[in-house]
């Protein structure tokens, strides 16, 4: 007896089977049900996380059962349960999909992430590569076209960069990132040499504006507390006026103050307990007070007591916990859940 309107018997299995889908697995049965011309006009829209996602779950799916396909598709696919397998879903579907979203350059980045034996080139492909990837493609090269490259990447993947890069020029290509503005034809000539030497394509050169203080800052804001901690005084040694600058406008534990009573409630419902209790730690009276407003007076007074029994900690733990609810308060900026006071940190 079917179990659902599409008709199909929910066997023991195929229960397990369902249970296992994730939701990316599900969306990839949808594209490669639809056509290549249909699934490459929607990863248009996607950006570069999610087209790896999905293309390696369009890879994964190719073996479902078609009981499992009709379950998911029952309510809007009726059309297609008529087909008996996922074959399409094939390397060469996959890859026809993405040549036709991304066009070759940006198809091979992500075919040579999801399959075997697939490459990738071209300047635009930066966003397309993996930290590590960037790192060891550029570490040979001099600081200021590091921090051109650097400059090009989301503030996350530019500081995972770092990590991979000599510790040796973190303060050089932090203090060049922040002086940059325009940079003109000749300097984008000679990067778009580099990539040439890299991926074999070459593109045309155009005055370009990127860097800056905000941007060193991002960056900053988004590496590892030892790893910030070097580079700053490094770069104290190398340019104390770019130094305070960027610290300026860095996102910092104290400027949650400044954070509505919603926003805090949010960021307060994200955070385990002892993390917000290690952070406060070290954190300012306003600033601890800035979460003490927004508890119950009885939740306050076990907070309290909660942490004075944690005793004294290492600073180096404070300011570990400090950057991690950071980072949180970033994302749930991110996704508009809460809206960060004070300068334009986001």
């Amino acid at each position: 007896m079917a179990d659902n309107d599409s008709g199909v018997v929910m066997t023991e299995a195929l229960r397990t089977e369902l249970a296992n889908i994730t939701s990316t697995q599900r969306a990839a049965v949808l594209m490669l049900l639809l056509g290549e011309d249909q699934a490459a006009e929607i990863i248009k829209f996607l950006n570069p996380k999610e087209v790896q996602s999905l293309g390696a779950a369009m890879v994964a799916v190719a073996n479902f059962s078609q009981e499992a396909v009709n379950v998911v598709l029952d309510e809007f696919v009726e059309h297609l349960k008529k087909q008996s397998t996922l074959s399409m879903g094939n390397t060469d579907y996959v890859e026809n999909v993405m040549r036709r979203a991304l066009g070759d350059d940006k198809a091979a980045s992500v075919l040579g992430r999801i399959m075997p034996g697939q490459g990738t080139k071209g300047l635009d492909i930066l966003t397309w590569m993996d930290a590590r990837g960037i790192a060891d493609m550029i570490k040979v090269e001099h600081p200021q076209v590091v921090a051109i490259i650097l400059s090009l990447l989301e503030p996350e993947v530019a500081a995972d960069v770092l990590i991979y890069l000599d510790p040796s020029i973190h303060a050089e290509v932090i203090q060049r990132i922040a002086c940059l503005d325009t940079v003109q034809p000749s300097a984008m000539a000679e990067l778009e040499a580099i990539m040439k030497m890299q991926f074999s394509k070459s593109a045309s050169a155009q005055s370009s504006s990127f860097g800056g203080i905000q941007a060193a800052a991002k960056i900053m804001n988004l590496t590892k507390t030892a790893l910030e901690s070097s580079i700053m005084t490094g770069l104290n040694e190398i340019d104390p006026d770019i130094m305070l600058k960027i610290q300026d406008n860095m996102f910092t534990f104290e400027n949650l103050t400044s954070v509505d009573n919603k926003g805090i409630q949010v960021l307060m419902r994200a955070v385990e307990p002892d993390m917000l209790m290690m952070a406060l730690k070290g954190a300012s009276a306003p600033c601890q007070d800035r979460f003490y407003d927004n508890m119950s007076e009885r939740a306050r007074g076990m907070f309290r007591d909660d942490m004075e029994a944690k005793g004294p900690q290492r600073m180096s733990d404070v300011e570990a916990a400090q950057k991690n609810i950071m980072r949180m308060a970033r994302k749930l900026s991110d996704s508009g859940e809460l809206i960060l006071g004070g300068a334009d940190f986001v």
